[in-house]
């Protein structure tokens, strides 16, 4: 299992190419070897592919663009596959348009089955994988059955994974660790971000900083079968993302074997 940067944590700073290109260097130095592309600048894929070979790094995984996805699926592929990417992942659900207001509808699953089977069915036979990052949103139930379960029970487990966000588990009132379990054979892909109270505020926080119990994800990550272990921390609270970015990989590096 490598360890790697979700490179939404350092948005602020790749907001051009020329600092995406000094976060690639910097999270290099710290020492991981992987990285998501999301929340940065756009970029050429000829371009990442030289970035990522300069840095000895990998794209692993990336946000995309979900009506590509849908209506230029091949293309999609295609360009994520020229700089080596085999997994491309959305956000959130994107027909789930007033999440913030009304979380996650029956009626918004039903469409994302209807919408985005086909092209996930297409990406495996390319060689690649659509995934859906989870917020608090998917912890909820509808009918007494999980959201997340009802977004994946349509898709089989090689067409659709999770990229499960252990912050967000816990904010929702689920055990990181259970949850990634029970996802195994859609769990390549996690976000390792911590959990903290500072006080009566819930705070994300750098891995090993906070609450959750990490030694027990990790033992579930390789249970469930997971490639790679994506720090992300959104908010660093006004320190240094990089310093945050360190102490995550420091404490992983421990317990990641």
């Amino acid at each position: 299992m490598e360890i790697g940067v979700q490179l939404y944590t350092l948005r602020d700073k790749a907001q051009d190419l020329q600092g995406l290109s000094e976060c690639l260097k910097r999270v290099r130095d710290i020492g991981y070897t992987c990285v998501q592309l999301s929340g940065v600048c756009s970029y050429e894929a000829d371009w990442i592919k030289e970035q990522l070979k300069a840095n000895d790094l990998r794209c692993v995984l990336t946000h995309y663009n979900g009506e590509e996805i849908k209506h230029n699926t091949e293309k999609a592929v295609e360009w994520h596959k020229s700089f080596g990417c085999n997994y491309i992942g959305l956000g959130i659900i994107p027909t789930a348009k007033n999440f913030k207001e009304n979380g996650i509808t029956k009626e918004d699953i039903e469409e994302f089955v209807k919408q985005y089977k086909a092209p996930a069915q297409k990406m495996k036979e390319l060689g690649s994988k659509l995934f859906i990052h989870n917020h608090h949103w998917e912890m909820g139930r509808i009918d007494g059955e999980l959201i997340l379960d009802l977004i994946t029970k349509d898709f089989d487990p090689t067409e659709l994974s999770i990229t499960l966000d252990t912050y967000w588990v816990q904010y929702g009132g689920m055990d990181p660790a259970e949850l990634i379990g029970r996802l195994k054979g859609r769990a390549e892909c996690v976000h390792a971000k911590d959990f903290v109270v500072v006080g009566n505020e819930q705070r994300m926080a750098a891995v090993g900083q906070g609450n959750l119990n990490f030694e027990r994800i990790v033992s579930s990550c390789y249970d469930a079968g997971t490639e790679y272990l994506l720090v992300e921390q959104d908010n660093c609270y006004g320190d240094c993302p990089f310093e945050c970015l360190k102490k995550s990989y420091d404490y992983l590096k421990r317990i990641v074997k």
